[in-house]
């Protein structure tokens, strides 16, 4: 075997550098490209793409494979890349998970780089067409012209997939995930995709394009209305104000909530301060991270839930070990409650970040009143020790806890005693009603939130909240969901925490009910057994009342 020469990590050290250094041009350029403008949640991706090229983590772990395993530029590269991305695909939270196909994808940019490969390259489109495709990667998007996109849709991929973030985006239907069927479709064949069912119609008839043209036509105008009217109040027909806030996990994102009309933050994920780090991030790096987040809100409401990390698999420093049943054990509240010195990093990072700002703190997945209890005490042990070292610190925060967990429920009045507010999560809370992990694609079928067993539960959680002087909001994806939003009202939730893109037109859908046919219809879905029942009776009650029906989108928006 030759013997390989001194100096190799240097010279596959500059190769490394000059591939990055041509992958991050290109972004740039496409940041840079005016005809891109307004395509926030597109560009919030490449921006995470730029961080991700400097990430230090990313680069020592290259530096050991290049010097110590004296391995060539390629290896270190993908050994580093995938390190990373089954880290972030071994998390419970679904947006994390999602995100690794984002460190994928830029490994994967820059591997191209190495190997003097030429970069993918969808320019070729010169028509408008519905693309059809295994999976869609941010990088596939970037030679598209999006004019020329009509929509599109995946074998892989789900809600929180960039081919999902890219219909939002862009304002086009998609349906995502749909499998192996797309396969057998043949170039070049007519088609119609439906966003609200989630049908995908091959060699359609005359008459169902006519209709198809005819629903396009109305979306089209009811999406105008709501970008035109995007940072107004959400209000009722009979002035009854509902506070829209965003799901967020980054800068980028806190800034594109803004430009959708969020008006704060009803669920900051913390988790992006810890799924990049070797170690626990200090107590300075998160009071950093979360004031730079805050900054951007200035003192619109901020809702930081903590930590809520488990599941198969963690960060090596977590040391949570192998679960036969990850998403039912040791994870979320129930770590930081057995380490309390690793708990009390976050919470007294977030007593200082709070200063000066409208910040409200929940604990996720709490089963019961003592778990409650033990995390609320936790929190004023470290505002205490940090009054008294002298450090300036909130005067107070509101406290709150996630409904995700049945039990939760059970307990909704004795919880609404001790706590400032409830967040209900209905994806977590769908996911265990059902036994049904929605990570699954075979029991995905039971994954729909918009089921009368899930507004059967937020009925009796907003009854102890209103009871007890306390105010009620919904964070899942079901807040989202158009029609889902009238009956959450006609239930009493107060505040609805959604994707920042789709702001919009949650709050388009709520200036077209009055709180009177929101009550009404919440009382009927109440009694029905499926979330097809739900949504049909939603569907009912809007034609009925002479208000023209939004279109909702299953992974997108609309019709193409």
């Amino acid at each position: 075997m030759p013997e390989r020469p001194a100096d190799l990590p240097e010279i596959e050290r500059q190769r490394l550098h000059d591939a990055s250094q041509r992958v991050r041009e290109s972004t740039l350029a496409f940041l840079n490209d005016p005809t891109r403008n307004g395509q926030a949640e597109q560009q919030a991706i490449f921006d995470t793409h730029l961080i991700m090229l400097d990430d230090p983590d990313l680069w020592e772990m290259v530096e050991q494979g290049l010097c110590q395993d004296r391995l060539p530029a390629e290896r270190a590269w993908m050994a580093a890349v995938d390190f990373h991305a089954n880290r972030l695909e071994s998390l419970p939270d679904e947006y994390l998970k999602a995100r690794a196909v984002d460190v994928r994808d830029i490994g994967a940019r820059v591997l191209r780089q190495l190997l003097g490969l030429p970069d993918v390259t969808l320019a070729d489109i010169t028509e408008p067409v519905l693309l059809l495709a295994e999976d869609l990667l941010p990088s596939d998007t970037m030679t598209l012209d999006p004019t020329k996109l009509l929509g599109f849709c995946t074998c892989q991929g789900g809600p929180l997939s960039h081919a999902a973030i890219l219909s939002r985006a862009l304002g086009l239907p998609a349906i995502v995930g749909v499998g192996g069927a797309l396969r057998a479709v043949p170039g070049g064949a007519l088609a119609l995709v439906n966003g609200a069912t989630g049908d995908v119609i091959i060699d359609p008839d005359p008459a169902t394009v006519a209709d198809y043209r005819r629903l396009h036509d109305v979306q089209a105008e009811q999406e105008r209305l709501a970008r035109v009217h995007a940072h107004d109040s959400a209000q009722t027909v009979d002035g009854v104000r509902v506070e829209i806030v965003a799901n967020i996990g980054s800068v980028e994102e806190a800034r594109l909530a803004l430009d959708q009309g969020a008006e704060g933050v009803g669920l900051l994920r913390t988790e992006f301060l810890y799924m990049s780090d070797q170690q626990v991030p200090s107590e300075p790096v998160q009071v950093e991270g979360y004031r730079a987040i805050l900054e951007v809100l200035a003192m619109r409401p901020v809702t930081i839930r903590t930590l809520d990390i488990g599941g198969d698999k963690c960060p090596a420093y977590l040391s949570l070990g192998q679960e036969a049943n990850p998403f039912l054990g040791w994870r979320a509240i129930r770590v930081c409650l057995d380490q309390p010195d690793f708990f009390k990093v976050q919470l007294r990072a977030l007593w200082r970040a709070a200063l000066g700002h409208n910040v409200r703190i929940m604990f996720p997945m709490i089963a019961v009143p003592e778990e409650f209890r033990r995390a609320k005490a936790l929190l004023d042990e470290a505002r205490q020790e940090l009054v008294a070292e002298g450090v300036e610190v909130a005067e107070r925060v509101q406290v709150g806890m996630m409904v995700e967990i049945p039990s939760a429920v059970v307990l909704a009045e004795a919880f609404a005693r001790e706590v400032d507010f409830f967040s209900i999560g209905t994806n977590d809370l769908t996911q265990y009603t059902f036994a049904a992990d929605r990570t699954n694609a075979k029991v995905s079928a039971l994954a729909d939130s918009c089921h009368p067993a899930i507004f059967r539960q937020i009925e009796p959680v907003v009854r102890a909240a209103h009871a007890n002087g306390i105010w009620v909001g919904v964070c899942g994806e079901l807040a989202g969901d158009l029609e889902a939003i009238p009956v959450l009202l006609g239930l009493g939730v107060g505040e609805l925490s959604m994707a920042p893109g789709r702001i919009p037109a949650a709050k388009h859908t709520i200036r077209r009910w009055s709180m009177a046919s929101s009550q009404a219809i919440a009382r009927r879905v109440l009694q029905l057994e499926s979330s097809t029942e739900a949504r049909h009776a939603v569907r009912y009650a809007q034609v009925a009342s002479a208000v023209e029906s939004p279109v909702t989108p299953n992974s997108g928006k609309g019709l193409a």
